[in-house]
């Protein structure tokens, strides 16, 4: 194997390391959130673009040139009178033929998997994005529940002064008690707004955990078909040898 198709062999590799971490169940999503927020990484997020564009125009010019190696080997793939007289001639473009086509499903593997390692990536981010928005809004809506409780209670409260002292500062409470109940009404708004942003909120991750899970088991099935391919590789190379 060449130098090139070696690093693009250890490219593979290495992302179908990174997605197996990804995938990992014992890792929530709000870590891997941190790891990406990490300084190192608001340092080179101006490049991370860059780079995966330029990876990716080096992997399909990689993939279109062993495209090209396999059509010439398969073009000039011997036939049966040119393998009785050279067996050896033979053999040689089935070996190339071979390499050609490996080359193909690395560079080919390697193309695909880079797309799915980005877009699950982003997945994960905004999954972790919406827990913590998930996470926020059911504090806000405990509050605004006890908050609500308590000034029923208060309210409660000064009804039963109201009813005690009748003669005493009746305008005063009245008006305390009006305040009381638009603030109430007040609460009871935003408490009904916060919901629905909650169950907005519950919905939209929902649907990333069905993507997230979708990709992965793109990604096992993907993995396996690799296994059985490499498997493959290396019993032709070893009947090569």
């Amino acid at each position: 194997m060449t130098l090139q198709w070696t690093v693009v062999a250890s490219f593979l590799y290495a992302e179908i390391g990174l997605i197996l971490l990804l995938c990992l169940p014992f890792i929530s999503p709000r870590r891997w959130l941190k790891v990406f927020t990490f300084r190192l990484w608001e340092k080179i997020a101006s490049f991370w673009n860059r780079a995966f564009l330029t990876i990716i125009v080096v992997l399909i010019i990689l993939f279109f040139d062993a495209i090209r190696e396999v059509r010439k080997y398969s073009a000039n793939h011997g036939t049966g009178k040119d393998e009785k007289l050279l067996p050896n001639m033979y053999d040689h473009f089935n070996m190339k033929l071979f390499r050609a086509q490996r080359n193909l499903y690395i560079s080919g593997f390697s193309l695909f998997l880079w797309l799915v390692l980005r877009r699950m990536i982003t997945l994960v981010s905004q999954l972790a994005i919406a827990m913590g928005e998930n996470q926020a809004l059911k504090v806000q809506t405990e509050n605004a529940n006890e908050a609500a409780k308590r000034y029923l209670e208060e309210n409660e409260d000064l009804r039963k002064a109201s009813n005690r002292h009748k003669d005493d500062g009746n305008t005063k409470l009245e008006e305390e008690r009006e305040q009381m109940l638009k603030e109430i009404d007040k609460l009871k708004t935003e408490l009904e707004e916060t919901t629905e942003a909650l169950a907005k909120s519950q919905i939209e991750m929902v649907t990333f955990r069905k993507q997230y899970d979708g990709l992965t088991r793109e990604y096992d099935r993907l993995l396996k078909e690799h296994d059985e391919l490499q498997n493959l590789a290396d019993k032709h190379d070893k009947k090569t040898e």
